[in-house]
């Protein structure tokens, strides 16, 4: 029986990580975590479909993603960031209340 390859797996991960961080290739950890937000909202919005949940919490996500990227390069200040999150997500539950929108997704 063969051993697990998931010691190799992280020591490869790992390296690589290392390898990019010590080049200076790997963006800074508030753009990464900027980065992973957002795409997390946009890839969780496609596999859950729409949703009333999802319809809210997938663009908060990546919003959030984006007012983080902005706020750390000095392009949006936190009180408007937040003020501009507000009113995103009051939009965003006014539009989840809509019949149109189902409950859960649909079984195939």
């Amino acid at each position: 029986m063969k051993p697990s390859a998931t010691q190799a797996f992280i020591l490869i991960i790992l390296g690589a990580l290392w390898l990019l961080k010590s080049t200076a290739l790997l963006p800074d950890t508030t753009t990464l975590l900027a980065i992973l937000l957002a795409s997390a909202g946009a890839g969780l919005l496609l596999i859950d479909g729409i949703t009333k949940s999802s319809v809210v919490t997938n663009p908060m996500l990546i919003y959030t993603g984006a007012a983080l990227y902005l706020f750390d390069t000095s392009r949006l200040r936190l009180s408007h960031s937040l003020a501009l999150g507000m009113i995103l997500l009051g939009i965003l539950m006014l539009i989840a209340r809509s019949d149109r929108i189902p409950e859960r997704r649909l079984k195939k």
